[in-house]
């Protein structure tokens, strides 16, 4: 794609949240020492120092710097007068942008009265016997929750998978997992806060339960339908989000430098900020994590509003060329209403797409599971699909994105809603038949 200039891009939202902090963004000579006296900064956290790679929320909140070591980043509690020093040190720097804060993306509140209202316009079209919209042209019957699986498990033909995630690990970056839930007893689940002042990943909210049952949840769950992927994953748990959903650059880098800093071979971050334009962190984070076999797997954003001509955009971190955005989609497998379309320039594009509508999945006790829509919702469908190739093929990294985009489903709705299409699951013979390049 030619990179457009510099007026046609689109510009920040006025409405992002910064913290008042700067993301640094250094050239890829990992080894190659930072002189930060010359921004007048003595107290530096640094990722290889803390056990398992995990940087502790207070540190970071304490320290003068925190650098994420495996990709290159720091987050600097100065100012960006006094950051440019570092232009001159030693290390090259490639970007220094403003720490943003990052919200879990809202479900549709109105799910209900939109599905209701249609249902009454139906209905009395009918009666009326005024010819109904589609039915010209009859569309396939939608998928439907059955007493065996969600109807997203159906779609993404999970169903009949051989295969579970084993020996594969998956990270969730979001607010947490019920750490008690029954459907997760017995699982391997690694679970870390990078919340200030949190130092459980307890979730207090639910959006990261309903994402980590979705991407990981069981193939049996001892009550109601199926609704998890990758059922025999490892699970690792990330606390980047506070209970009220929000969360800033800083944690969520350290969680995504925990979980590469852990072999996790999938990165779910059902979150972002509605910036157009793509945040920079982002981008090396995505990139530098993909060249250590680690992918990240964003959704695209619920900022449309179709039915009134919005089409939205995908914001960040999903916007970053290196991480892969996920739309959503309904029960009929066409776009949701509020997913997200791509943007003409680099990064902004909607890369594939998944079940985001009317989504049952865990849920903190003593609910136990809901059903919600957005496409944080379809994110970890792809998260736990991804596991499920990595688990048939060995591959990891750049090639396991390849192998997502090259098995999905090709759909009628233009690419720039669902880019290459639904993702499905490997079927048996998968590995076999598209051979192992890594090993497991």
């Amino acid at each position: 794609m030619i990179d457009p200039p510099a007026a046609a891009r689109p510009p920040r939202s006025p409405g992002a949240q910064t913290t008042g902090r700067q993301v640094v963004v250094f050239a890829d000579a990992a080894d190659e020492p930072v002189d930060w006296s010359a921004a007048g900064i003595s107290d530096v956290a640094d990722s290889r120092d803390f056990s398992s790679g995990r940087v502790p929320a207070q540190a970071m909140r304490d320290a003068g710097a925190t650098v994420f070591a495996r990709l290159g980043i720091a987050v600097v509690a100065a100012g960006p007068d006094q950051v440019a020093a570092l232009r001159g040190a030693r290390r090259p720097v490639l970007s220094v942008s403003p720490e943003l804060v990052h919200h879990v993306l809202p479900e549709d509140p109105s799910a209900y009265v939109r599905g209701y209202r249609d249902g009454v316009t139906d209905l009395a079209a009918r009666l009326a016997g005024a010819p109904v919209p589609g039915e010209e042209t009859p569309l396939p019957p939608p998928f439907a929750d059955t007493a065996a699986a969600t109807w997203g498990i159906q779609a993404v033909q999970a169903t009949t998978s051989p295969f579970t995630g084993q020996g594969v690990r998956v990270a969730v970056l979001d607010t947490g997992l019920d750490l008690q839930h029954p459907d997760f007893v017995g699982r391997t689940v690694t679970a870390e806060s990078f919340v200030t002042g949190v130092d459980s990943a307890q979730d207090g909210h639910g959006h990261g339960t309903h994402c980590t049952g979705t991407a990981c949840g069981p193939r049996v769950p001892p009550a109601g339908p199926r609704y998890g992927v990758a059922s025999d994953a490892e699970v690792f748990v990330g606390k980047v989000l506070s209970d009220e959903g929000s969360g800033d650059d800083g944690g969520i880098l350290a969680g995504i430098d925990w979980a590469v800093a852990n072999g996790c071979a999938v990165i779910s971050m059902s979150l972002g900020a509605d910036v157009a334009e793509a945040h920079p962190p982002y981008s090396a984070a995505g990139r530098r994590a993909l060249e250590q076999g680690s992918l990240i797997v964003a959704a695209a954003g619920n900022n449309a509003d179709r039915e009134n001509g919005e089409f939205g955009f995908v914001g960040a971190p999903a916007n970053s060329v290196e991480i892969l955005a996920v739309g959503a989609l309904d029960p009929r497998l066409t776009t949701a209403w509020f997913s997200a379309r791509s943007l003409p320039v680099p990064g902004g594009e909607v890369d594939v797409a998944a079940p985001g509508v009317d989504v049952l999945s865990a849920w903190p006790m003593p609910e136990r599971y809901n059903t919600i829509s957005g496409t944080s919702m379809a994110t970890p469908h792809v998260a736990g699909l991804a596991a499920l190739w990595a688990e048939a093929t060995g591959r990891r990294g750049y090639e396991l994105w390849a192998t997502l985009t090259q098995a999905s489903r090709r759909l009628t709705e233009p690419s720039v809603d669902v880019g290459s299409g639904l993702v499905l699951a490997p079927q048996e013979g998968a590995g076999t038949a598209r051979g192992r390049s890594r090993g497991a």
